[in-house]
């Protein structure tokens, strides 16, 4: 790869828009989940997938479970999504995620949670 190819590339990287919100980890045997928000979504999801694929417990709070009914029990969910706007910095749009995710531990309240 050229020098000036390699720049390109990383500048397009850095440039691009994260898609961050609210997900959680259902183990789908009992209903119990794991909520949890990330200003990268793909990351995550791509995280819980390969933690499935090598059978190594995605989270510390699932282990137990993850243990007694196996890698597949669990399902990667996304709650609520938004993406980062071009006026936002970094730290603006982890706060709104951030604040999306306190909403989200009110909506599940009454739902049994890791």
């Amino acid at each position: 790869m050229e020098k000036q190819d390699r720049r390109d590339a990383i500048a397009a990287y850095k440039a691009r828009k994260n898609e961050g919100g609210v997900f959680c980890i259902r183990n789908t045997v009992t209903g119990r989940a794991l909520l949890n928000w990330a200003v990268d979504l793909k990351g995550s999801e791509n995280r819980f997938a390969f933690a499935q694929m090598t059978d190594l417990c995605a989270d510390n709070a699932l282990r137990d479970d993850w243990k007694q009914y196996g890698c597949k029990a669990f399902a990667f969910e996304v709650l609520e999504s938004i993406k980062q706007k071009e006026t936002q910095t970094d730290k603006e749009f982890r706060d709104d995620v951030q604040t999306l995710y306190a909403l989200w531990q009110e909506k599940l309240a009454d739902q049994e949670l890791y």
